[in-house]
């Protein structure tokens, strides 16, 4: 699809690649950018128009997708990491919250915009996955987990809405230079050129975006079934 002229929403536009995805696609001739996160008045930029949306609250999701039916992409960014190791975190309370948003609070939203995609011709569905998906950092096990059920739904969900037209499009990437990976001393890609990638996947009908090296190195032993040597 061309994002010229889409109308996008964004989850999680406050900040980081979120906020990079709404003006990303302003830059790009989008009719209309819905920039949704819990507080509207965190969003900035011109031309955005702000959404109040927490994707863990179901009235919440369902009052989005009323008001926003003319969507034509949705990119489904909005996540948290709460950090810890599955076998020793203090309780399972990060574990449970990680879950609740990156995997339930996507699926909610793919559910909620499925038939407004549908009715508007098909159109995109990006979701903001992790190279997580498939490579283990014990230390943040339990954010893995959530990313790689978020990923095998992705997958799921491709499959569903391949009858009306919609394209699926998972995101992986390692660390985006963003407030969430702050702390980390590594490489990172920047959220623009995340961004640009994305929405160049979108208008070439690709189903996958690798964001960086690290990335598609990680895609490419799953294959060979090699994690544990890293």
């Amino acid at each position: 699809m061309n994002t010229g002229g889409a109308i996008a929403l964004v989850t999680g536009a406050n900040r980081g690649l979120g906020r990079a995805f709404a003006r990303g696609l302003l830059a790009r001739g989008a009719h209309t950018v819905y920039a949704a996160a819990r507080d509207p008045r965190t969003v900035t930029g011109p031309g955005l128009t702000p959404l109040a949306l927490d994707i863990t609250d179901p009235a919440s999701v369902a009052a989005a997708a009323e008001r926003c039916p003319d969507t034509t992409l949705l990119v489904n960014n909005a996540g948290i990491l709460r950090g810890g190791p599955l076998l020793t975190a203090d309780s399972l309370d990060g574990a449970r919250d990680e879950l609740e948003t990156n995997l339930f609070g996507t699926l909610a939203m793919c559910r909620a915009f499925a038939p407004v995609l549908g009715k508007n011709g098909g159109g995109a569905l990006v979701n903001v996955l992790s190279v997580l998906s498939w490579h283990t950092l014990p230390q943040i096990g339990s954010y893995g987990v959530s990313k790689a059920a978020a990923w095998s739904m992705t997958n799921a969900v491709r499959e569903d809405l391949r009858a009306q037209g919609t394209l699926t499009v998972a995101v992986h990437a390692a660390f985006i230079d963003t407030d969430m990976s702050a702390h980390v001393d590594q490489t990172k890609i920047s959220p623009a050129d995340v961004v640009d990638q994305v929405l160049d996947a979108v208008e070439a009908d690709r189903e996958e975006v690798l964001a960086d090296d690290v990335t598609r190195q990680a895609r490419a032993m799953l294959s060979r079934g090699a994690n544990h040597d890293h």
